[in-house]
């Protein structure tokens, strides 16, 4: 019978073959996202001093990007590289700080009172906005552009717009229907796995990530504790009004393109 170093060992091997992550890219992957989750429990340590927040916080915080990080392992496979990169250890430091800010907002039931903790939520969405640009450019400097970073970068995104939809529809600058901002991304996946058609190629569009942009600058005007109704409701109807533009452009582009160039 073998050993429990061994059965380990033997575990450890079986786990990387079905994943088909060569070991050096899993192991330098696993190395980042353990030091990313250690400095998300010290942030929420840190900020779970508020009595306000509390243990929930640093749960929340964690759970969340574990959860991220767990998906992003089994999409490795996807991976080109032998190592993870310094583009995709931006886009996981900002998946982080995403889930704080989620911990924060479902955790910190007085948020809507607390001027201070509005402004340093807006300061962390901002600081994520600019990091969305860092990884696109890491990622080109060291010629480590793939379909993998692309789709975790989006996926990034798409929860934290997600997220703060969330935020505006809880601090009541717009009306629950401000949610389908953030959930207009997944009913599209969703669409995907019921029209095929869905799940086509879309051509690189400046008009996609100018979209993407807007809507989290809006959503994070909307934190603004200066910004409120009608102004509030305002500014969310136009950005869900352009997003519901982009995709509908998109769906009828994949809707109306040929079967035999997809």
């Amino acid at each position: 019978m073998a050993s429990g170093p061994d059965r380990l060992g033997e575990w450890r091997q079986n786990w990387v073959e079905r994943l088909s992550v060569p070991d050096n890219l899993l192991r330098d992957t696993v190395f980042d996202f353990s030091l990313l989750l250690a400095a998300t429990a010290l942030a929420g340590l840190c900020l779970s001093l508020r009595p306000e927040l509390g243990w929930e916080f640093v749960l929340f915080s964690v759970s969340g990007a574990a959860l991220i990080f767990g998906l992003c392992l089994g999409a490795l496979s996807d991976h080109p590289f032998d190592r993870f990169g310094y583009a995709n250890l931006v886009t996981a430091f900002r998946a982080c700080l995403v889930s704080l800010i989620g911990a924060a907002l479902f955790c910190f039931e007085g948020l809507v009172h607390e001027k201070p903790v509005l402004l340093v939520m807006i300061g962390i969405v901002l600081l994520t906005l600019a990091l969305d640009g860092v990884d696109g450019y890491l990622a080109r400097r060291f010629d480590q552009e793939s379909a993998f970073g692309a789709r975790f970068d989006m996926e990034v995104d798409a929860l934290m717009i997600l997220v703060l939809s969330s935020a505006a529809a809880l601090l009541d600058k717009a009306g629950l229907w401000v949610m389908l901002i953030g959930l207009m991304r997944y009913a599209f996946v969703l669409a995907s796995w019921v029209d095929p058609r869905l799940e086509g190629e879309l051509f690189p569009s400046f008009r996609r990530k100018l979209v993407c942009v807007v809507q989290i600058s809006a959503l994070c005007l909307l934190l603004a504790p200066f910004v409120i109704p009608p102004v509030s409701t305002v500014i969310a109807f136009a950005a869900l009004a352009l997003l519901t533009y982009s995709f509908a452009v998109d769906l009828r582009y994949l809707l109306r393109k040929p079967l035999a160039t997809r």
